[in-house]
């Protein structure tokens, strides 16, 4: 239904080029033969039903129609059926053929015995009349499949267009991912590479240890920080979003160690599964959930007690972090902000399926609450 459902406007109903047809056949059935019963009425009415099936079976269909303009010298049907023939992907042999046995019918007198070649003139213009009634279904379906096809191949043209434009699109991007690398590669990996020297500098020369402490903690931070660099500035170069990890990502296994070199006064409860199966991007979002909010604390509240939370709901995993009021004691750090970090973790979370929350609390300090699911959304 769909082939021929495709060029009609939305508001024609989908059994009215079904039943229309049928009954124009049969309003010129009777207007040709009255409403006497007899053998021309009958096969002209015939001819007429018999339109209602013209899609599933055209020849056949077409065959039943020759008799109702041979006997009943009706047009109606067997153009309308011819034209359903003209429409599909038939051979112009076979097209030929159906259009001289619609012209034989039709030029031929019922019965045969009063065909009258005497008067040249007039038999001319009944083949004339023959021909042109044959041809005329045979041109409106060609020219109808003609124009569906013309819009099959515009439909096609511009769904290529669109898959160019997007190709483009990508390499547009490919190459600004490539230009950010570079740009992330140069001036951070630069300022990084000269604070992890220093670092190591200050802790050869120093003979203080919680000074030389210090600096050994700089020069690892200093050196995973470039280990993620590299990392970010692999999959910036990549031509798509969907590349496999180039280096080992954080899991909730590493929340120990990131907390230890993060030099802050947090007290670490996790009563997760270890052996719960839980998909990487899960286990790594709730590592950067705890990172980020550390990186908050240390922003925000310097110098106050925190407190981070590690366990399973029926929900799926929880991740929460609590911190409360800054000590007054200990200066702020000044460090600089771009205000995206809680607007990307929530991002994140909803990907995931799940859900994170962040509000101030009511002593002064500041609270972020994530769910994460177990299995990560499929399309997330």
């Amino acid at each position: 239904m769909s082939f021929w459902r495709a060029s009609l406007p939305a508001w024609v109903p989908g059994w009215a080029p079904v039943v229309v047809p049928a009954l124009l056949a049969v309003a010129d059935a009777l207007l040709v033969n009255g409403l006497k019963p007899g053998l021309a009425l009958w096969v002209s009415l015939l001819a007429a039903v018999v339109l209602l099936w013209r899609r599933r079976y055209p020849a056949a269909v077409f065959l039943a129609t020759l008799p109702g303009i041979y006997i009943g010298y009706i047009w109606l049907a067997p153009m309308i059926a011819l034209y359903t023939i003209a429409v599909r992907p038939v051979s112009r042999v076979r097209l030929a053929i159906d259009g001289l046995l619609l012209a034989t019918a039709h030029f031929l007198p019922y019965p045969v015995s009063d065909l009258d070649l005497d008067s040249r003139r007039q038999t001319a213009l009944y083949l004339v009349d023959a021909l042109v009634t044959a041809a005329t279904p045979i041109a409106l379906g060609l020219l109808t499949r003609t124009r569906r096809e013309l819009a099959e191949r515009l439909d096609e043209l511009t769904r290529s267009r669109a898959r160019e434009d997007r190709l483009l699109a990508d390499r547009v991007l490919a190459t600004e991912r490539a230009r950010l690398a570079r740009e992330m590669h140069d001036v951070v990996a630069h300022q990084v590479s000269l604070i992890s020297l220093q670092a190591g500098a200050v802790q050869i020369s120093t003979e203080d240890p919680r000074a030389r402490s210090g600096a050994r903690t700089i020069r690892e931070l200093s050196v995973r920080t470039l280990d993620e660099l590299r990392h970010m500035v692999g999959i910036l170069r990549a031509a798509g979003a969907d590349t496999e990890e180039l280096t080992p990502q954080p899991r909730l296994a590493d929340l120990p160690r990131l907390i230890e070199l993060n030099a802050l006064d947090v007290t670490y409860e996790d009563t997760s599964d270890p052996a719960a199966e839980r998909s990487e991007a899960v286990e790594r979002a709730a590592f950067r959930t705890v990172q980020e909010a550390l990186t908050n604390v240390r922003k925000h509240a310097p110098g106050a007690k925190v407190r981070v939370t590690v366990r399973e709901e029926a929900s799926g995993l929880l991740v929460e972090i609590r911190n409360g009021p800054a000590d007054s004691a200990v200066p702020a750090p000044e460090l600089p902000g771009g205000g995206h970090g809680l607007v990307g973790l929530r991002e994140r979370a909803q990907s995931l399926g799940g859900t994170l929350e962040a509000h101030p609390a009511e002593d002064g300090g500041f609270g972020v609450r994530a769910v994460f699911p177990r299995e990560e959304r499929q399309g997330g």
